[in-house]
């Protein structure tokens, strides 16, 4: 499983190659995440861990601050989340994650993605219940048994963890995600309380993978792009092996 999230980043970076289309999205997710949890990163750790790996993914400044002044007026777009989960080409299951003002419009769209390449929508649940719902944390480091010690510690259900080139992967329910962050940072980071996550997200992680076959790729990868030009769509998840 521990690989599953690095193929999905290098799917995601073949089809969305358009700077403005990620800044964008960014810049949504920040507005809800500071809208929600407050403005200042340092009693938001959700807007702390966007804000790094914003700047991590070269987010310019501008188009953060811009979105966390917006979540200050207090006014503005009224987001919430909508996931919608079918199988896509070669029968490959696939989620989509939505930032939305228009649940309506979101559901067409995607829809829309799913019969112009033939495949099919489908109800919550028809899928999701094969991914894992997983916070993932990546830094460096080597010592992974001190690591698995510490969120023992705190009482974290760590599903997997991985100690390669320098750098330790934990993956843990997308509930543990606090718990797993705060544990690390007080075993690992500086005197200041501070740490840097190459990684720290919150993902769908496919139980298993499976090919498709090499008629399916062309029509996965256009499902894929046309999924990607939506601006609701923050995150697409699937199980096709690379």
């Amino acid at each position: 499983m521990g690989r599953a999230y690095q193929n999905r980043k290098e799917s995601m970076a073949k089809t969305s190659d358009a700077k403005a289309k990620i800044y964008s999205k960014y810049g949504r997710e920040i507005y809800v995440s500071a809208k929600a949890g407050g403005v200042e990163p340092a009693g938001n750790l959700t807007l702390r861990g966007l804000i790094e790996r914003a700047k991590r993914d070269q987010v310019p400044t501008h188009v953060i601050e811009k979105a966390i002044d917006k979540a200050k007026g207090g006014g503005g777009e009224d987001f919430s989340v909508a996931r919608y989960e079918g199988f896509g080409p070669g029968g490959c299951m696939v989620i989509i994650e939505c930032l939305t003002d228009n649940p309506n419009r979101t559901f067409g769209d995607v829809r829309q993605c799913f019969t112009k390449t033939k495949c099919k929508i489908g109800t919550q649940g028809s899928v999701s219940h094969m991914f894992e719902h997983s916070a993932i944390l990546m830094f460096k480091g080597n010592d992974e048994e001190a690591a698995l010690e510490a969120l023992m510690m705190a009482d974290v259900d760590v599903t997997d963890i991985e100690n390669e080139n320098g750098m330790i992967t934990v993956f843990a329910p997308h509930t543990d995600s606090f718990k797993a962050r705060t544990a690390l940072i007080e075993a690992f980071g500086d005197d200041n309380g501070e740490m840097e996550f190459e990684v720290d997200e919150i993902q769908f992680l496919p139980q298993t993978t499976a090919p498709i076959s090499a008629d399916e790729v062309p029509v996965f990868e256009t499902f894929l792009a046309m999924l990607n030009d939506l601006d609701d769509v923050q995150n697409i998840y699937h199980n096709v092996e690379d």
